[in-house]
């Protein structure tokens, strides 16, 4: 039974990691990405490696997603800048 949970967690992160690559919008990328982490952590714990998944908790949550959109945010402004 775990090898079926963990066989299905690793081929969910294959597809949900290629969506990420085939999104074309950035902000569209930024909220699929945070489903990649959702299902990374998902995988890591079927692997039964918490504290792994604990620290990709802290990455995928609170580190990488404010990151990208700030940044997102930043390019946005510097194109307005430029364009007038």
């Amino acid at each position: 039974m775990n090898e079926v949970f963990q066989a299905i967690a690793m081929v969910s992160m294959g597809i949900v990691g290629t969506a990420v690559v085939l999104a074309r919008d950035p902000l569209r990328q930024a909220l699929i990405l945070g489903v990649y982490g959702m299902t990374m952590i998902v995988t890591f714990f079927a692997l039964q490696a918490p504290d792994v998944a604990l620290s990709a908790i802290v990455v995928t949550s609170v580190g990488l997603p404010p990151m990208v959109l700030l940044a997102l945010r930043k390019l946005r402004e510097y194109r307005r800048e430029h364009e007038e």
